[in-house]
């Protein structure tokens, strides 16, 4: 009598995409553990990531939305047109209050802080891939409360009133980029960027370009949180 073959699982495929070559490696080692899980490629910067999936034609990509000082929202809705089937999840240090709306909004399905366990890293891969969107407790809580103000939005102040290509160039400023190479970088006219700005100081209440330049200095910095780290446990 034949003895009976082991069942053969469906293992979902996954990119792991970061800036961070310690991160990519525990992410991976974390998704390998399980059975149904296998990690069929890595990058390390934009260029990496578009040929990797591309080859590998992942189910699902760890996304981290800044690499290389690269427009990650940009890099979300690129994916999205490029791959419109791929599931993405997001790992951040940004402030998850911030930006997790952001991501969703561009066509990420979560969004998980790199603060956080790799309990809530599997918790979100598995959400994902049931068809669901991930955020913490905390910033479902936010929107639902949002949801049932409707004044909400005049209220709003400080960063949060940022429009997303405002708050891409206030990244850009903080890391000392010129207004000249941020409107290379995205393909717009030197005076396009220079009216961001002003609209940046207004709604930040800063008096000048000195003080806007500390702003996004001291604000970038202070988005540069912990990393995540996985074990291997």
């Amino acid at each position: 009598m034949k003895e009976a073959q082991p069942k053969q699982i469906k293992q979902t495929r996954i990119v792991v995409v970061d800036d961070q070559a310690l991160i990519r490696e525990g992410l991976m080692a974390l998704i390998n553990r399980h059975r149904d899980l296998i990690c069929c490629g890595q990058a390390g910067n934009t260029m990496e990531m578009y040929k990797t999936v591309e080859a590998q034609k992942p189910d699902l990509i760890l996304l981290d939305l800044w690499l290389n000082n690269g427009d990650g929202l940009e890099t979300i809705k690129t994916l999205k047109s490029r791959f419109p089937a791929l599931l993405i999840l997001v790992l951040s240090q940004f402030d998850e209050k911030l930006y997790a709306e952001r991501v969703l909004r561009a066509g990420a399905r979560g969004y998980v802080m790199k603060a956080q366990g790799v309990t809530e890293v599997l918790a979100a891969i598995r959400t994902v891939l049931a068809g669901e969107l991930y955020v913490s407790s905390k910033i479902a809580a936010l929107v639902l409360h949002k949801t049932v103000e409707t004044n909400w939005g005049s209220r709003k102040k400080g960063v949060e009133n940022l429009t997303d290509r405002e708050l891409q160039i206030l990244q850009l400023l903080g890391t000392g980029m010129s207004t000249k190479k941020i409107a290379a970088e995205f393909n717009l006219s030197f005076k396009t960027v220079e009216t961001h700005r002003e609209n940046i100081k207004h709604k930040l209440e800063l008096d000048d370009a000195v003080e806007l330049i500390r702003y996004a200095s001291e604000w970038l910095q202070g988005q540069n949180r912990p990393r995540l780290m996985v074990t291997t446990q």
